[in-house]
């Protein structure tokens, strides 16, 4: 038996590579699984089924109120719980380097909306359910760019700096209903796109790693198990770098 057998996981960005590899890992643990992202996530809750898992597939808007609300409701009418949210989902791939005079105002808004009021939203939406339970773990993602303070990319570092300030407000806001909220902070971990986007990236962050090598969305999964079980019933509202090493605190 998994360590999350009977509870019920919602990842957003689900149907992504990071989010994929989140989902396999909760799927692998016990836990149903409510794939939830914009791109049809129809393929991999296909995959999670097959292979005997609890999974369904919503489409969701993260930095949509109404559509936040309709993904927690979903849930609730088909695992009749919500035990795990992770916002994952982010508006990243695309967004413009350079010097920050130079962001496009509309892009800085919509990094905003879906970086920072996207998990509010998700966090809003499952907060019933959770207080109702007595239980919860909130899992929010935030980056490495937080703590390295990397250049040209201003209004994607700010987004993920919020994060962190939001984790550790909500925690001591939702403690005493048994939830926990805490912060995990991928590196970089590329994929042919962000190869081609940013190339030389990968070989100058491996170098600057205590372990050498190019971080996978797989390496993010133990720490994310961990803080959604009850292993980690009393952690709440730190930050958990995963990074090989290659900025420590």
């Amino acid at each position: 038996m998994g360590k999350l057998e009977g509870r019920v996981a919602i990842v957003t960005g689900g149907a992504g590579v990071i989010g994929t590899a989140y989902c396999k890992g909760f799927a692998r643990e016990g836990a149903a699984v409510v794939v939830a992202d914009m791109a049809d996530p129809s393929d991999l809750v296909d995959e999670l089924k097959a292979a005997g898992h609890r999974a369904m597939a919503v489409k969701v808007d993260i930095s949509d109120v109404t559509s936040t609300e309709a993904m927690a409701k979903a849930a609730l009418d088909e695992f009749g719980r919500i035990d795990v949210l992770v916002n994952n989902a982010a508006f990243f791939k695309s967004v413009t380097r350079g010097p920050f005079e130079e962001i496009p105002v509309e892009e800085w808004d919509r990094t905003m909306a879906v970086n920072v009021r996207g998990p509010w939203l998700c966090c809003r939406a499952v907060l019933p359910a959770m207080k109702n339970q007595g239980h919860g773990r909130i899992i929010n993602i935030s980056s490495n760019v937080v703590w390295k303070g990397v250049p040209g990319f201003l209004h994607y570092t700010t987004s993920k700096s919020a994060l962190v300030g939001f984790t550790r407000a909500m925690a001591r806001e939702v403690g005493e209903f048994g939830i926990t909220v805490n912060n995990v902070a991928p590196d970089f971990i590329p994929d042919e796109a962000l190869r081609a986007h940013q190339p030389g990236n990968e070989d100058a962050v491996n170098a600057q790693r205590a372990i050498k090598r190019t971080s996978v969305p797989e390496d993010m999964v133990g720490t994310v198990l961990y803080l959604s079980s009850d292993d980690a019933s009393f952690v709440t509202g730190q930050a958990i770098l995963v990074n090989g090493g290659s900025f420590m605190y």
